[in-house]
């Protein structure tokens, strides 16, 4: 199995600092197209190609555009997400280090698409050498009459700004990051207002992933339909996928959906030393985890066919655990980062997290109770339903997938105060 090369076809082929490399490969062709067409007929084209967020919601992104089109309102605002901050994902990463005049031009599309008139990167604070690959980027496309006033001569203005968070993993939900650019505390707010009828500055905002974004250019010029003839009927086109943890060459990958997480790992080196797979979570740390049995190695990687044994695709994270780590060892690993990046703002997460993770802790140390075992499923399953945020949301993914697959790991029936509950 190897790479296939749609969104990562200019990956190595220009020399990322000149835009006229870029365009010596087609770069700004796309846009080019973009500015005779109709908004709504791109954003038909991106529901056409069954294209779904690539940030972990996984909503239908054709629709998106279409619902945020028809919002009325002055100054509109396209948002990219670049935040990134989840475990075990990095494939936004080099979308931005090997591409970045494509996202460049990608964020022009949509603002051509929404009738915006602002464009905001917000790039995660680790990223920081990055900065001047965009900024150079963004320089260079306003030079050359790309951004700015009546762009390409059609009356559409558009300017693109880029702004890095301080680390905090909570910003990457969407109204958090519009806060944190405001310049206030990045915290999640309630909804409604949905951002696209208000977010940054109270204008109409529509934020897309990284990943989503980058499509666009190469869909516009897909004439001959390949993306569609990657994929599934349900799960058409590529993903960008990162695989970390115990495989002996973690890194980024370009995968047709449809194959199966054994090939995923084999791509990446196969497992370190040969060893037995205990554990396998997709998503990063908000995702959900099986076991490293042939039926989930032998599973395609699709919406559909993760769904169906409890996974997710979410942020194209795929992290492979081997029996070097027990799994009370990972929860609590996964735990610690998520008390650490809960922004103590509602009370299911601020202190749900506490909880869990002083009861994974008594898990570790033999002592919890059949009670407090019982107690940490209902807290776990609280937090789920009704933290304000994705964040407090899915905290709890993993420990309530691991308590479903690994039984075993959460049998307390013999330590103190078992007996309540025999």
């Amino acid at each position: 199995m190897e790479n296939v090369r749609f969104l990562t076809q200019n990956f190595g082929r220009y020399d990322t600092s000149s835009i006229g490399s870029y365009m010596n490969v087609g770069g700004f062709s796309a846009l080019r197209k973009a500015v005779t067409m109709d908004g709504e007929d791109i954003a038909s084209l991106i529901a056409e190609n069954k294209v779904k967020g690539r940030g972990g919601a996984e909503y239908d992104m054709g629709r998106k555009w279409s619902q945020a089109r028809k919002v009325h309102g002055e100054n509109k605002v396209i948002i990219c997400n670049a935040d990134e901050g989840e475990t075990t994902t990095f494939k936004d990463r080099e979308l931005i280090k090997n591409d970045p005049f494509n996202l460049v031009e990608a964020m022009i599309i949509a603002g051509y698409v929404m009738s915006a008139t602002d464009g905001y990167i917000y790039m995660r604070a680790e990223y920081a050498c990055y900065r001047p690959l965009l900024l150079n980027a963004i320089r260079q496309a306003k030079s050359y009459g790309f951004l700015g006033t009546n762009i390409l001569g059609k009356g559409f203005d558009f300017n693109l700004h880029l702004y890095s968070g301080a680390g905090a993993y909570v910003c990457g939900e969407g109204t958090a990051l519009i806060r944190s650019i405001e310049g206030k505390a990045g915290r999640p707010r309630m909804k409604p207002p949905f951002i696209k009828v208000s977010g940054l500055f109270a204008r109409p905002t529509c934020l897309n992933n990284v990943e989503s974004l980058s499509l666009v250019p190469h869909l516009l010029l897909d004439d001959k339909k390949v993306y569609q003839s990657y994929g599934t009927e349900n799960s058409v086109g590529t993903k960008m996928i990162s695989v970390a943890g115990n495989v002996e060459k973690p890194g980024v990958f370009e995968i047709p959906f449809g194959t199966k997480i054994r090939d995923i790992i084999a791509m990446a080196g196969g497992v370190q030393g040969g060893r037995k797979i205990q554990l396998i979570q997709t998503g990063g740390a908000s995702g959900k985890v099986q076991a490293g049995t042939d039926e989930v190695l032998d599973t395609p990687y699709t919406y559909e066919d993760l769904k169906s044994i409890n996974l997710t695709v979410g942020s194209g994270g795929v992290l492979v655990v081997d029996d070097r780590t027990s799994v009370i060892d990972f929860l609590r690993m996964n735990q610690e980062f998520f008390s650490e990046e809960c922004c103590g703002q509602c009370t299911p997460c601020r202190e749900g997290n506490v909880h869990i993770a002083l009861f994974l802790e008594k898990l570790k140390a033999g002592t919890l109770t059949q009670d407090e075992r019982d107690l940490m499923a209902n807290i776990a399953e609280v937090m789920s339903r009704s933290s304000l945020c994705g964040l407090g949301e899915t905290a709890q993914n993993s420990l309530l997938a691991a308590m479903q697959v690994f039984p075993e790991v959460f049998d307390v029936s013999e330590n103190a105060g078992g007996a309540l509950h025999a």
